[in-house]
């Protein structure tokens, strides 16, 4: 079964109800843009600009968009390249690419020109759909294309060399194309974050797409009756499979355009959200709100929020604490993922298992995992190896690179690069990402951990750990730490803080700056050792 199957069951099923909502609280109602295919919604909040889609207007315009695409000349198998921001147009293209038997390539929206222009030749996309946002970049590089390239705006007024979505769309057969896709076939290139190097492309089958949508529905026991609301970037596999459930269970989204405590709040109290998937900057600056007293919880409607999940990086348990004290009727998931294996859940904590905070958990609906050492062998309960996982959301390869994809899949698993051991229940904890392990004066050092314990200090807001050479020990830990608003904080009161980590595990250099984070809300760390790697260190006396 193809991922676009669901769509289709849906459309006959549920078509009169609503499967999409666009909110955008940037948008005053005297800023709107005129929007000929949609119905304007008034919203509760008289402020929020609110669009919305049934699922059968949902399915036809993903029709329109490939039966666009066939005639166009766009065949089975080949890329088609998305880079939009997130609006309520995204969905129904991917789903219109996957129609077309085309494969769907999503790109970060924070993409430079000549990032862009990389991974449209890596992905060999011969079409590209992109909004007024992208003009000066799609400029850029417009001399590199590849001859033929077909440009879709999605937007108004259309460039010159580009082809008007929203007239090419209203002009095409709004009837399902004849074209067989099945869950064998290639579905969709996704980009790694690049938090490691350069992006890489992801292939992943339909099947691929289908495995993360069945789990995510089992995961979070989302039903009919629940509403979902995505705020993450849609070019991402964490929102796109998130949603996914949704997309299973034929239960309405809520696409949230901004991040705010207050926008976030608003939007889960006016569209009556059930779940909701933070990152961890969402989530702390919602209780940083809450904790200031700027947000009140008897301002909002909220009763029906029964889930919030996390992924994208390992959680503070003090975070979860501090949030189940606002919010004590909540379920609580972890979700640990990479677009290597379909996005988040290939590991899950579960709703049960909060007990377990500060792990990742267990292997997620139809995976298994391993932790190995560096011959590959199995590691004692207790000690830290590299994470390995099997599954049917494991991707086929990094496209035309087998070097890569041979370094990362053996035997059908997955080696994710990411550090972890296993307790006593068989509970899976973290510890950090293999290229992120701090060697200092032969000890290993893993950042996360000790991002963990700063995270439990009141007056921070973020951390981030870091290695930074150094002369004598080859590198040092250095922790970027970001305090909360109204707050002061010294170097002192930090060293007195960490008198109860081991010694070797204690920062060796404080630098309080902003912490850098990446659109899916991962550490940057490449762009943070940019940054301070060229500092002269000194190794403060009160820490050898």
């Amino acid at each position: 079964m193809a991922i676009t199957d669901l769509l289709e069951r849906n459309s006959k099923l549920y078509g009169e109800e609503v499967a999409l909502v666009e909110i955008n609280p940037e948008i005053r109602e005297e800023q709107r843009v005129t929007w000929k295919e949609y119905e304007l919604i008034q919203p509760t909040s008289s402020t929020f600009y609110r669009r919305q889609i049934t699922w059968s207007v949902f399915d036809e315009k993903a029709n329109r968009v490939a039966n666009m695409l066939l005639e166009h000349g766009i065949q089975k198998g080949q890329k088609c390249a998305v880079l939009l921001m997130n609006c309520l147009e995204w969905l129904p293209i991917y789903f219109g690419i996957l129609k077309a038997g085309a494969i769907a390539v999503p790109l970060n929206f924070r993409f430079t020109a000549d990032e862009i222009d990389y991974c449209l030749r890596a992905s060999d996309s011969d079409v590209l759909f992109y909004g007024p946002e992208f003009i000066g970049r799609i400029e850029d590089i417009a001399g590199k294309l590849r001859n033929n390239m077909l440009l879709y705006f999605v937007g108004d007024p259309c460039p010159p060399y580009a082809e008007d979505y929203y007239r090419q769309t209203s002009n095409a057969s709004s009837s399902a194309p004849r074209i067989l896709v099945e869950d064998t076939d290639d579905g969709a290139i996704y980009f790694s974050s690049g938090t490691t190097g350069f992006p890489k492309a992801i292939l992943l089958k339909h099947s691929a797409l289908m495995q993360a949508a069945r789990m995510e529905a089992v995961h979070h026991e989302t039903t009919k009756q629940d509403n979902f609301l995505c705020i993450p970037p849609l070019y991402h596999t964490g929102a796109k499979m998130h949603w996914f459930g949704s997309l299973y269970t034929g239960s309405k989204a809520v696409i949230l355009k901004g991040n705010s405590p207050e926008s976030i709040l608003s939007a889960v109290s006016n569209e009556r959200c059930t779940i909701v998937w933070l990152l961890v900057p969402w989530a702390q600056d919602i209780l940083a709100a809450l904790d200031s007293g700027r947000l009140k919880l008897e301002n909002y409607h909220l009763s029906q929020w029964r889930l919030m999940h996390i992924g994208a990086q390992p959680i503070p348990p003090s975070l979860i604490r501090r949030w189940l004290k606002y919010f004590p009727d909540h379920k609580y998931d972890t979700n640990y993922g990479l677009s290597e294996s379909t996005g988040p859940g290939c590991v899950h904590l579960g709703m049960e298992n909060v007990h377990k905070v500060g792990a990742i958990g267990i292997p997620g609906f139809g995976w298994k995992t391993k932790i190995v050492d560096e011959n590959g062998e199995l590691t004692p309960q207790g000690e830290v190896g590299e994470l390995c996982v099997k599954g049917p959301g494991v991707m086929v390869e990094y496209y035309k690179n087998p070097e890569a994809t041979a370094e990362v899949l053996k035997d059908g698993w997955l080696h994710t690069g990411d550090m972890a051991r296993l307790d006593e229940d068989g509970f899976i904890f973290l510890v950090d990402r293999k290229k992120d392990v701090i060697i200092s004066g032969g000890e290993n050092l893993y950042p996360v951990q000790i991002e963990s314990f700063l995270a439990a200090h009141p007056k921070i807001h973020d951390v981030a750990v870091i290695g930074l050479p150094h002369e004598r020990l080859g590198e040092i830990a250095a922790a970027i730490i970001q305090v909360k608003d109204g707050e002061t904080l010294t170097e002192e009161e930090v060293d007195r803080f960490c008198v109860d980590l081991p010694r070797y595990k204690r920062p060796r250099k404080i630098i309080f700056a902003n912490v850098i984070r990446n659109a899916t809300g991962k550490i940057d760390k490449p762009k943070l050792r940019e940054i301070y790697c060229g500092e002269r260190l000194v190794e403060r006396q009160n820490m050898s």
